[in-house]
């Protein structure tokens, strides 16, 4: 069996997180504490699809409150730091599903992101109300 290990120490990456109004994201990364990959490999889309919602036209849309994202080869799930507040138990679930898997936690940007179409947080806020 293979088994892929990011070179840097993993302790590099895994800072302490920051829940100041400063902070606009946070990142999962694929990575755990001992420096494994996270598998399976579609586990970041499995997560985002938890909180995800299906347009008018029958295509799952990512809530804009956690993305999958691929970051220098590594998977990783980016939380909008609105959710801790919109809707704390997606939030909690999301980094306790970190935590429980041993996955390591950054800080992501500080500075806000465009205006999200109110129409994709409506939508995002509607399928939280149900799925989680």
């Amino acid at each position: 069996m293979l088994r892929r290990t990011i070179q840097q120490q993993p302790n590099d990456l895994n800072v302490q997180i920051d829940f100041s109004p400063e902070c606009q994201e946070i990142v999962i990364l694929g990575v755990t504490q001992s420096g494994d990959v996270f598998r399976p490999s579609d586990w970041a889309e499995r997560l985002c699809g938890v909180v995800s919602h299906f347009s008018g036209d029958q295509r799952l849309c990512y809530s804009p409150y956690a993305t999958p994202i691929v970051a220098a080869g590594i998977k990783c799930v980016v939380i909008d730091a609105r959710l801790r507040t919109s809707r704390p138990d997606a939030f909690e679930f999301l980094i306790g599903f970190a935590r429980d898997n041993d996955l390591l936690l950054r800080n992501g940007r500080e500075e806000p992101r465009a205006d999200i179409p109110n129409e994709h947080i409506e939508a995002a806020e509607a399928a939280l109300a149900v799925t989680v």
